[in-house]
């Protein structure tokens, strides 16, 4: 029977987990829903007076380089005087959207200021935004051009304001001293007469900037053109096309405040002014309201108005800054118009221009007013006379006038020959309020009448008066001395300030001389350097026959005069040096005005040790080596070369600067240069110097090397106490003698194949070698040299024999045979002597100085066969 199970009750979940899943989803809508709409932007409306460059979608909205927004629609406004422009700005832009907020379109502008916008070519206009303050806003007016500052920068803005617009315009430059400091950003009419602009001077100049300070008008060319002369001025390229102002700065003035007001002048001198006073007189029948103020015939003030008083006319006038000294209590004014006489006509030009009034200076406070006489003072005072000399005559005249700083203070009385006819004498008057600017060192040049000053600042032209093209005048130069010069003293006319300043600074150098044997290829004036900056010059190259050498003179700025101490050296520059090794090529090229003069350089050694100080060396390299000059002298011959090298032991302690040939056909003359202080070894009188040159021969090549190189000078040292600096060379080895070494002659009826270096030969081994041969003073012998090693004395005594081992010995005998003897390949090619010794070596048989042996043909038997105990220093 089935067994029926009882059912189980299981209790329902009241929450089942898979409704999260919906929470969660609707949670996470939410969150992007309220990101959405909290990051869609921002709607921005701008007033533009037209949609011309910008487009739907495509213009964007940037700050700093960095896009901010775009535009998303354009429409017109209701009163039909514009455009509406809504931009979507990032959300992140809230902050700047207040009341000062400013936008403004940019587009790419070309002008003669500048070019404007240049990023808009390439990524299209766009509009820019320059943060503001205030209350949040979200409609704006735009701009009509860019502010004057960018966001961020910092400067001084400034009010400026001129009758005229003249040649003024939006980008014009702000000048101080030439240098552009800032640039005027906008202009507006103010009550219809006057113009008011907006400048800004950049950061860095805006303390230069006082309130007290005048602006002018600098823009175009200023022409001032009378019958005295042409004078043109120009500010720079820039102010001539698009128009500049300029100002000057007071060091102590109180700097200018934001937005201070300043006129503008339309010259430099209305603006920096001067000193102000009055002048009366009866009448004016000849100066009216304009009349210039001149002194030694130099304008140096001006009639500013006329007008009537109780005593008569009186004339408002003004000196101009730089004469104001001039005025004083006891100064005198006269009115002088052209003369008309016999001899011709004097100021020509005040037929046209008017009378001027005359000046003459003096002493005490000034005052505020001054009478104006009808005809000049009567002078009481003797001139000073002085004597002025030049080379030759640069067009001064008889009646010439004296200057100084363009002011007439003198003038010629006579010009004559010197005694001698070496030159020109003029004779000077210097009127006498002027004696006291003539000091020891003053000296005078002539003037031009045509002066041209071109640079990138500007073209300047000037041109003197009539007189100075027909009579010639003569500036004065003032020296810095205090030593007042005494009346009939005679100075210098130098031909320019240039030749004035080289004399002068000639006169003021320290010199010096140099010896060199071939002249440096310099000339007078080439400049002497120290690390390439110039210190001086060559002031003569003088040939001395009794040296056989050039006397250089050379001229060292007195600034410099610590620079010659025991550790200097001078060299010449070469205008191309190159340098090449494996580790590249160094190229160095001298200056110009070297290059071409040729040129000095002056250096200084690290090492304490004293130098020639009075020769110029060939090169740097043999300067900074503290080479010391000799000089060889070998056979004409003799195949020498400059560079060649003079070493001692195969290391190089020199080298040969030139070789020429004598006036003698026969010799040859060797300037050469041993480096560093161990030369002094070879300066003795006895050092030897011998020609090292290739010799090829069946036993080898001897100084291989010289077949590329060429040959070179070997050098012995000496040891006498007498140095020199002159040697006589040789062409051939000198005898070498060990002073320690046994030393034998050797006889033989002729050399055969022994050489100098041919070796002596003991058992087979070497024990000493031929140092030298010669004939026999009858010429019957052979006299051989030979030195025996210290080591090997003791086995040579007076019971030793010598015989030839050169070559191979061949013996015929008809029944005994042929019979061949030969030593060593060596001593088959260079020859070699052998020895024998019979004896002990004892006191009795030792050798003495330059023992005499006979140098046998070859051996006998029992030679061979000898073999005495030799014991060392017996």
């Amino acid at each position: 029977m089935t067994k029926i199970e009882t059912p189980k009750v299981v209790k329902k979940k009241l929450f089942s987990p898979i409704w999260l899943l919906p929470i969660i989803a609707l949670a996470l809508g939410a969150w992007l829903g309220v990101k959405s709409i909290r990051e869609s932007g921002i709607d921005v409306r701008i007033h533009f007076p037209s949609a011309t460059g910008i487009d739907v979608g495509k213009t964007l909205v940037r700050y700093q380089g960095l896009t901010v927004g775009k535009v998303v629609d354009i429409s017109i406004d209701d009163a039909l005087q514009g455009v509406n422009v809504d931009l979507l700005m990032d959300y992140r832009s809230t902050p700047f959207l207040k009341d000062n907020t400013k936008f403004w379109l940019v587009t790419p502008k070309a002008s003669i200021t500048g070019v404007e916008g240049l990023d808009a070519l390439f990524s299209g206009n766009y509009i820019a935004i320059q943060p503001g303050d205030g209350n949040d806003r979200n409609e704006f007016i735009a701009e009509d051009q860019a502010p004057p500052v960018a966001p961020g920068s910092d400067g001084l803005m400034v009010q400026l304001s001129s009758p005229t617009l003249g040649s003024l315009d939006i980008g014009s430059q702000i000048f101080y001293r030439q240098i552009p400091v800032g640039k005027i950003f906008s202009y507006r009419l103010v009550n219809d007469s006057s113009i008011l602009f907006n400048a800004y001077i950049q950061k860095q100049y805006t303390h230069l900037v006082k309130q007290n300070s005048q602006f002018w008008n600098v823009s175009g060319l200023a022409v001032d053109a009378s019958l005295s002369g042409i004078k043109v001025k120009t500010e720079s390229l820039s102010a001539i096309l698009a128009g500049g102002v300029s100002f000057s700065s007071d060091p102590n003035g109180l700097q200018a405040e934001p937005n201070q007001h300043y006129t503008i002048f339309d010259n430099k001198d209305a603006a920096i002014g001067g000193v102000g006073f009055s002048l009366l007189a009866s009448n004016a029948d000849a100066i009216q309201t304009g009349a210039s103020i001149v002194f030694r015939g130099i304008e140096i003030g001006r009639v500013t108005h006329t007008h009537l008083s109780d005593a008569g006319v009186q004339f408002d006038a003004t000196f101009d800054t730089d004469y104001a000294h001039l005025l004083s209590g006891t100064a005198q004014f006269w009115v002088e118009g052209a003369g008309i006489s016999t001899k011709g006509i004097k100021h020509a030009a005040r037929l046209l221009t008017g009378s001027v009034i005359n000046f003459m200076p003096g002493t005490g406070e000034p005052l505020a007013q001054y009478p104006l006489l009808d005809s000049a003072p009567p002078l009481h005072n003797q001139p000073f006379a002085l004597t002025l000399t030049a080379n030759e005559n640069p067009g001064i005249n008889i009646g010439a006038q004296v200057r100084f700083k363009q002011l007439p203070i003198g003038s010629v009385s006579a010009v004559r020959f010197k005694q001698d006819y070496s030159g020109v004498e003029y004779s000077i008057d210097i009127w006498p309020e002027y004696q006291r600017l003539i000091s020891s060192g003053s000296y005078f040049i002539p003037e031009s009448a045509l002066a041209i000053d071109a640079s990138i600042d500007g073209i300047t032209v000037k041109t003197r008066d009539l007189d100075t093209l027909t009579q010639g005048a003569i500036s004065l130069i003032q020296g810095k001395s205090l030593t007042l010069v005494k009346e009939h003293s005679t100075l210098a006319l130098f031909s320019s300030q240039k030749q004035a300043k080289e004399a002068i600074s000639q006169a003021a150098q320290r010199r010096i001389t140099l010896l060199s044997p071939d002249g440096a290829d310099l000339s007078v004036t080439s400049p002497l350097y120290f690390k390439k900056m110039q210190i001086g010059q060559v002031l003569d190259v003088a040939w001395q026959p009794q040296s056989n050498n050039f006397a250089i003179t050379l001229g060292i700025d007195k600034q410099f005069d610590s620079l010659l101490t025991p550790k200097t050296v001078f060299w010449r520059n070469s205008a191309l040096t190159v340098d090449a090794s494996l580790r590249g090529v160094n190229v160095e090229v001298a200056p110009l005005s070297g290059a071409i003069k040729g040129s000095v350089s002056l250096g200084l050694l690290d090492s304490d040790n004293a130098v020639n100080r009075q020769h110029l060396y060939g090169s740097k390299a043999l300067a900074l080596a503290k080479a010391t000059p000799i000089t060889l002298s070998f056979p004409a011959t003799t195949k020498l070369a400059a560079k060649a090298a003079i070493r001692y032991l195969g290391h190089q302690v020199g080298e040969i600067e030139q070789v020429k040939l004598n006036d003698d056909l026969s010799t040859v003359n060797v300037d050469a240069y041993l480096y560093g202080d161990y030369a002094k070894a070879f300066t003795r009188q006895d050092a030897q110097y011998f020609l090292v040159d290739a010799q090829i021969s069946l036993s080898g090549i001897q100084a291989a090397e010289t077949l590329l190189t060429g040959p070179y000078v070997a050098v012995l040292p000496g040891n006498s106490q007498h140095l020199s600096q002159h040697f006589i060379g040789l062409t051939d080895n000198p005898v070498q003698l060990d002073d320690g070494s046994l030393q034998v002659t050797l006889i033989d009826s002729s050399l055969g194949s022994i050489r100098i270096g041919s070796p002596i030969i003991f058992r087979g081994i070497k024990i000493g070698e031929i140092a030298h041969y010669q004939l026999s003073n009858n010429g019957t012998e052979v006299n051989m040299r030979a030195q025996i090693d210290t080591r090997y004395q003791h086995l040579v005594n007076q019971s030793s024999q010598f015989w030839d081992m050169s070559g191979i010995k061949i013996d015929v005998g008809l029944f005994s045979g042929a019979q061949i003897e030969t030593g060593s390949l060596e001593t088959i090619l260079t020859g070699g002597i052998g020895v024998a010794t019979q004896a002990v070596t004892s006191s009795a048989n030792r050798l003495g100085s330059n023992q005499a042996f006979i140098l046998h043909d070859k051996p006998q038997t029992d030679w061979l066969d000898w073999a005495p105990n030799q014991q060392p220093n017996p």
